[in-house]
């Protein structure tokens, strides 16, 4: 089978993380895959096997989700859009996937709505139509009014086969952040969560003992590891923080000044952060999609500071619905202080990690879209 994944960040990195590891799912049953990126490049990924197609990147405007600009931060006018349209349905045309996964449209990146349907169209009107699924994690940005719901649910009963829940519906049904209606319902297919196999402890012991601080791969959370360093300068444990993002190298010396004689590790994300967090004391990171699976199937005890910014719930829905388990705990970012972050850090206990099968969304997703080519 070939498939194609149409993904499109704009902020973070999880978005194209958790494709690239669906796509890796695939390849491993044999199948062939095209993974179409319309964010920014991000080359610390694994894309073992997987075709990488780049559109023009586009990314968001900070937190202001409703203003596109290029890889550079400038503007983009219509003719850009129009040259990533007829890239990304030459790509279709070309390909002639059996399977087409959009991620998160039409429950999000309405932004691009134009882009989404003319790829859609194209898929259509293939010689031979592909099943067409939606790919969305376990929590969404609620809709702020019904017709948006309503509109979503027009869009996947006309041009979808199923939609993809990326999550376990006895923890986190998606009920918890969209309206949820018996039409929508039947077309649900829970595949539980996506995550890479379990990590092994570092082989070099890094993480030990240690309070690692993450803020993701995006150029977010500057707030978040001021406050931590001021919180490790009145701690006894060591604390490692790595910094995300373009502007990564200024970020790290500026926090490594504000550091001063405090033996703290500051440096960039690294490829072998989940290897730490199997020995590591705690976490403190913010409540994505990809860092919320890593702190559950190693059990490491954490503080979550979720992404709130621009009017952002995601991550709020999330760290709280997880924060029943006293592996977590949650400090707003209106009300951190290093005071707060320690204080918090007194609460959390590390827990049994669960099966792993819990955490195989990858390989039910190939099951599943493999069950609709029969």
């Amino acid at each position: 089978m070939r498939l194609m994944i149409l993904v499109t960040h704009l902020l973070g990195t999880g978005h194209l993380s958790r494709a690239a590891t669906l796509a890796r799912g695939f390849v491993a049953r044999g199948h062939r895959v095209d993974l179409l990126s319309g964010g920014t490049p991000v080359d610390n990924l694994d894309y073992q096997g997987i075709t990488l197609h780049q559109l023009p990147p586009v990314k968001s405007d900070g937190v202001n989700f409703t203003r596109l600009l290029n890889e550079n931060g400038g503007p983009i006018d219509e003719t850009y859009l129009q040259n990533r349209r007829r890239a990304a349905c030459d790509l279709v045309v070309r390909c002639a996937p059996d399977a087409l996964i959009t991620e998160l449209y039409p429950f999000g990146r309405r932004i691009l709505r134009d882009e989404f349907q003319a790829v859609l169209e194209t898929a259509h009107a293939l010689p031979h139509r592909p099943r067409v699924l939606c790919s969305i994690r376990d929590i969404l940005a609620p809709p702020s009014k019904p017709e948006k719901s309503a509109k979503t649910e027009a869009i996947i009963t006309r041009d979808y086969d199923a939609v993809l829940v990326h999550s376990d519906q006895s923890l986190m049904p998606l009920e918890t952040s969209w309206p949820v209606t018996s039409s929508l319902a039947t077309m649900l297919r829970y595949t539980g969560f996506v995550a890479p196999p379990p990590p092994t402890p570092h082989p070099e012991g890094l993480g030990r003992d240690e309070v690692l601080v993450t803020a993701g791969g995006g150029s977010v959370g500057a707030d978040l590891f001021t406050i931590a360093v001021q919180a490790a300068k009145q701690d006894s444990r060591h604390w490692r923080l790595l910094v995300g993002g373009s502007n990564a190298t200024d970020e790290i010396a500026r926090l490594q000044a504000l550091a001063g004689d405090t033996p703290i590790t500051i440096e960039p994300t690294r490829l072998d952060f989940r290897q730490m967090l199997p020995q590591a004391g705690a976490a403190v990171a913010m409540c994505g999609y990809n860092t919320a699976m890593d702190l559950l199937q190693t059990g490491t005890p954490a503080v979550f500071i979720p992404f709130d910014a621009g009017g952002e719930v995601e991550q709020t829905l999330r760290a709280r619905r997880l924060a029943e388990s006293d592996q977590f705990a949650v400090v707003t970012a209106a009300l951190l202080t290093p005071e707060k972050l320690l204080k918090a850090l007194q609460t959390v206990h590390r827990q049994k990690p669960p099966a792993t099968d819990s955490f195989n969304g990858a390989m039910q997703t190939v099951q599943i879209v493999e069950g609709m080519r029969q």
